[in-house]
């Protein structure tokens, strides 16, 4: 088990090139890495699976199993990281195994640190008793308690308690130093800590910077030395570097699935401090969805702490860059004004010049409206005489005749009546044909419609497909269709009267009418305007 010492604030960051990239490379790399987050979020979940699937197994052992399940949480989920610590704990008191539990107790107080429970923290670590520890338990248990007074100490802030947790977080430190085999992972981890908890983040970082180089390193270990290292680069001169720092411990924390991690936070903050408000705000958002994943309350309330924040500035700076436009706006409108009314001071100029050429312009263009509408008004005005002074003879002609008819009707019947000859009247009456005479006027209709309007069974039929085309059979010159619509090329739009002019239901009538229409290539009212603009002779 690595030693925890900076969980809510220092830990270490690797070795890095002596030609840092630029801070647009590196975070243009992180973002790549945040687009596969579920990829390898579901390796990890793939992995504990399986470990659950050999935990149902039932060994008669199961320590091993649960320890690894434990591992595999412990940075990734802090309520199934305790679910199975406290098995492990369990199991190791119940088989009476001092050594499993104190190994227990120790990953169950690295846990509880994790999420910034300082008390709970700190009940386990008084439950394990020092003497009964292994030297490499022992080295956990002093690196524990150093890390756990150093970020008290980050969490009080206070100077009459900081410094007294940092001198204890140091004592610590050494007394787990005097543990380690010289130049050994664990010391050199240990001395760099001790260089940031006591101050001396103004010297070369030459632990952390060894153990880069010198080392094989987990993604997870990197990802813990690039975010303490970064602690020596606090300087403005030193912001590429600290970018450059923390970007990469982010994207080592992407890709072994840590979500208890500092380096989007820190990340964060130095974005929005440099002003780089759009960077600052999605990684800020990254740490909070983070430490909400996780379970670390103390990590989300320091984060909803510095979220408002770089939301306001961001709203301001928003508001700034729409001040700079309106001002940008209000310039070139002023200056669109000016060159407007400059424009407008010689267009005038040059409509004076224009003026009667324009006048006499238009009277032309009014006169020739007005002659074109003079002309449509004579034109409609001669087809109207031409309508009435044939359809008007054709009735009077067609009345006198039916007069006629009926005087000598009714002076036969009455002669026939006088003389008692009642047979004879019944025939006189059956002499008048109504069909006949029907088909009479129908035709004497035809004819004068068709006179008048010579082109309309043509224009007719031209507004439908080839094969629904009606053409009447000879000697007719209109059937039922066409004289419905030679009717409303009349002016006679009411069904109804049509129906009684053509001795027929309104409903027939409206239905051959509907029927034409929805035959025709074009809409029905378009069919209709086209019936309307048939021309008379």
């Amino acid at each position: 088990m690595k030693p925890v010492f900076f969980i809510l604030f220092t830990i270490v960051i690797s070795a890095h090139a002596k030609q840092v990239t630029s801070p647009e490379d590196n975070l243009k790399e992180l973002k790549t890495e945040l687009a596969k987050k579920h990829a390898y979020d579901s390796r990890k979940l793939s992995k504990i699976t399986s470990l659950k699937y050999r935990l149902q197994l039932k060994s008669d052992s199961p320590y091993e199993v649960l320890q690894q399940l434990f591992d595999e949480y412990e940075y990734y989920t802090f309520d199934s990281a305790y679910v199975y610590g406290k098995r492990m704990l369990d199991w190791s008191v119940k088989n009476r195994d001092a050594d499993q539990v104190n190994i227990s107790k120790i990953k169950m107080a690295s846990l509880l640190l994790h999420a910034g429970m300082f008390k709970e923290t700190f009940d386990y670590l008084k439950e394990i008793h020092a003497g009964t520890l292994n030297k490499k338990q022992l080295y956990e248990y002093y690196s524990l308690q150093a890390g756990a007074y150093a970020n008290l100490a980050i969490y009080n802030n206070d100077n009459n308690f900081t410094q007294n947790y940092n001198a204890k977080s140091v004592a610590y430190l050494d007394s787990a130093i005097a543990l380690c085999a010289p130049n050994s992972f664990e010391m050199l981890f240990a001395q760099g800590n001790r260089q940031i908890i006591s101050g001396q983040t103004n010297q070369e970082p030459r632990y952390f910077t060894k153990l880069l180089k010198a080392y094989p390193l987990t993604i997870h270990d990197k990802a813990r030395i690039y975010t303490a290292l970064a602690a020596f680069y606090r300087k403005p001169a030193d912001y590429n570097e600290r970018i450059h720092l923390l970007a990469q411990s982010a994207i080592c924390d992407i890709r072994s699935s840590t979500k208890e991690t500092l380096a989007t936070l820190l990340l964060a903050e130095s974005l929005f401090h440099h002003g780089d408000l759009e960077h600052a705000y999605l990684f800020i958002q990254r740490s909070r969805d983070d430490a909400g994943f996780y379970g670390n309350k103390l990590r989300k309330l320091k984060i909803e702490s510095i979220l408002p924040d770089i939301a306001t500035q961001i709203n301001l700076a928003t508001q700034r860059e729409k001040n700079k436009f309106l001002i940008y706006f209000l310039s070139i409108s002023l200056i669109t004004t000016i060159i407007s009314f400059a424009s407008f001071l010689i267009f005038i100029q040059l409509r004076k010049l224009k003026v009667k050429e324009q006048i006499i312009q238009d009277k032309n263009l009014s006169l020739e409206t007005l002659n074109k509408q003079l002309s449509a008004t004579n034109d409609k005005l001669r087809e109207y005489a031409t309508v009435n002074e044939k359809y008007i003879g054709y009735f009077f002609n067609v009345i006198t005749g039916y007069i006629l008819k009926l005087d000598r009707l009714k002076k036969n019947v009455e002669r026939k009546f006088l003389a008692k000859r009642y047979t004879e009247i019944s025939q006189s009456l059956d002499e008048i044909n109504i069909k006949k005479e029907r088909q009479n006027l129908f035709a004497t209709f035809d004819r004068v419609f068709i006179s008048i309007f010579p082109n309309f069974t043509k224009v007719f039929n031209s507004l439908l497909k080839a094969d629904d085309q009606i053409w009447p059979k000879n000697p007719e010159l209109l059937n039922t269709e066409l004289r419905i619509f030679a009717l409303i090329r009349l002016g006679v739009h009411d069904i109804q009267t049509i129906a009684t002019i053509l001795e027929y239901s309104a409903n027939t009538v409206y239905v051959y009418k509907m029927r034409i229409k929805a035959k025709a290539i074009v809409s029905g009212d378009e069919f209709e305007a086209r019936i309307m603009a048939v021309e008379a002779v």
